[in-house]
């Protein structure tokens, strides 16, 4: 193993490795509706879901889709926000011995029929809604699929608010349904609570194809076992040591219903699915279920209420909400005070953001990595003050092994703090790209006997033992010979009080081979020159790294998980 293994810093009671991973995905629902069946599971805008109604209901999806030929290594999409379904169709599917394929809603019909074709999938799960709906319908030509489920939000709320609702004409539905196209609730009572009788090899049979890639180029789907997800889910809980009482000793997070989850994270994507979806399931807590977290009069409105309403307790995050939390025009008038455990990753978090976040929230961040490809943790700062070190994302999680190795080759493990590519070996490594031998060829390698994935993320392993992203090795800019990361300059600018938020790009230079271009979104208020934040940069930054220049945009492009799209913004350049 690596010098992070004996580290004096490894987390007091933390393991080394995590036994008992070797299951299928879907008991970890069986488990908690067993040990807590009348505990609420799902929340959503008031309307409550237990574990036993959930595990039930996912039963009558695996039954359904057994009734449609689906079974054993076929493929079944989900195309729907962070609806109450959503655990309920994503359990039913494996239940079925089927895979999961969860696609974006906000995907284009194109994206989405890309995705469809790709995976060869035989069903769909969607939103009954006038956008959803019919873009669906357009997606699904020229596909294998089959079926199509339409998911109605009616019956998830709560009796009064369904009645009213429906009565007013604001519950969203799509104007009208195609034949032989299914209603979920029909679909639910009509088939039986009773799963299929399938054999699932957890570390070899498919649970998920999750598609990645998209902020880089064409997207490719990373194809993961049940094991890679619980043993990653093990892996998080396990590591995870809060004290739950002030002055209280650090334990894990309390099972059956002590803890509330924030679900302000896409569970399509890997991040949100894992640490926020699956992880609740483990714990029997509750799980909040936020559609668009932008929604409310200023935006993310609706995230600080759910806080205060359902006292969540635990938060997993990308840096953009972070920072749309402390910047937050309406911040002072809510009680955040329940957040007790805050976990960011998706991007580099911001020192100074995560600084102003526990100054104004009194909440603890703890930033973490990983990669879709990944399930997706592989390694996490320690859960405590003392020894969480800001700007590292801590160690590699319980059996896994990061090594850094040269940009070459990606075979040759380099001395501890040297920079190069960061690979992962561990039982949450996806077994690989959905029908891609040559991707797979690029990014697996063997040494020393262990199977390692690329990740093509630059960093590096300190003295300490903690694991450092440096930058994106596609990311990183070669100003007249030597490396800028973006990511360096970029927490320079967010040192700055103005700024908001930073992106930092490289763009094609005649004298130099490229050049660093700053994008700026200041805080609500705030105002700053060109001239400002350059001079600001003079003072902190050696003279190939500052920006030749800076644009101040109103917002800047994300992802659908709130990442900085750093190649939009390069692209736009370029087409100029």
């Amino acid at each position: 193993m690596t010098d992070t293994w004996s580290t004096p810093y490894w987390p007091e009671g933390v393991p080394h490795d995590i036994e008992g991973y070797n299951k299928p995905l879907f008991s970890i629902l069986d488990d908690a509706a067993r040990d807590y069946p009348d505990h609420t599971f799902t929340i959503f805008n008031g309307g409550t879901r237990t574990f036993t109604r959930v595990k039930e209901t996912a039963d009558r999806v695996a039954n359904f889709l057994a009734g449609k030929g689906i079974g054993k290594g076929d493929r079944v999409a989900i195309f729907l926000p962070n609806l109450p379904h959503y655990p309920e169709i994503y359990f039913g599917i494996l239940k079925a011995g089927a895979v999961c394929v969860t696609c974006n809603p906000l995907y284009t019909a194109k994206e989405l029929n890309m995705q469809l074709r790709d995976s060869g999938a035989k069903a769909v799960f969607c939103m009954d809604h006038p956008e959803f709906y019919p873009l669906t319908v357009q997606a699904i030509k020229k596909t294998d699929v089959a079926t199509v489920v339409v998911c109605n939000v009616k019956s998830y709320l709560p009796f009064l608010m369904g009645f009213m609702g429906g009565l007013l004409g604001k519950i969203p539905k799509a104007a009208s349904h195609e034949p032989g196209h299914i209603m979920y609730d029909e679909m639910v009572r009509n088939a039986r609570p009773e799963a299929p009788a399938v054999t699932i090899d957890p570390m070899q049979d498919l649970a998920l194809i999750i598609y990645t890639g998209g902020t880089t180029g064409v997207p490719k789907g990373a194809s993961l076992t049940h094991a890679n997800f619980v043993h990653n889910v093990m892996a998080a809980h396990a590591w995870t040591r809060i004290p739950h009482e002030p002055n209280g000793p650090a334990e894990n997070l309390r099972k059956g219903g002590y803890h509330t989850y924030l679900g302000v994270l896409p569970w399509y994507h890997s991040f949100g699915m894992t640490l926020v979806m699956l992880w609740s399931t483990y714990t029997g807590s509750k799980l909040v279920c936020i559609p668009n977290p932008r929604d409310g009069d200023p935006p993310f409105t609706v995230v600080l209420e759910a806080v205060q309403k359902y006292k969540t307790t635990v938060m997993a995050a990308v840096p953009t909400i972070f920072i749309a939390f402390t910047n937050h025009p309406l911040l002072k008038n809510y009680d955040l005070s329940s957040l007790m455990a805050c976990g960011s990753g998706g991007a580099p978090l911001p020192v100074e953001a995560a600084k102003q976040f526990e100054a104004k929230t009194g909440a603890i961040i703890f930033e973490g990595y990983g990669l879709s490809e990944t399930a997706p943790l592989a390694a996490l700062n320690p859960c405590n003050t003392e020894t969480r070190k800001f700007g590292s994302v801590g160690f590699p999680v319980p059996g896994t092994d990061v090594k850094i190795v040269d940009l070459d080759t990606g075979t040759t493990p380099l001395p501890q703090g040297e920079d190069g590519e960061i690979a992962i070996s561990g039982p949450q490594v996806m077994a690989g790209y959905w029908q891609k031998p040559e991707e797979n060829e690029k990014v697996f390698r063997q040494i020393e006997g262990r199977r390692y994935f690329l990740t093509g993320d630059i960093g590096n392993i300190d003295g300490d033992g903690y694991v450092t992203i440096t930058d994106r090795k596609k990311d990183m800019i070669l100003v007249g010979g030597f490396n800028c990361y973006p990511r360096e300059v970029e927490e320079v600018l967010y040192e700055h009080p103005a700024v908001a938020i930073a992106a930092v790009v490289g763009l094609p230079d005649p004298k130099s081979g490229e050049s660093v271009r700053a994008y700026v979104q200041l805080k609500p208020g705030e105002t700053a020159t060109e001239e400002e934040l350059l001079a600001f940069c003079k003072e902190r930054l050696a003279g190939y790294k500052r920006p030749r220049s800076i644009e101040f945009r109103e917002a800047l492009p994300v992802s659908q998980i709130g990442k900085v799209l750093r190649r939009v913004l390069r692209d736009e350049e370029l087409k100029k």
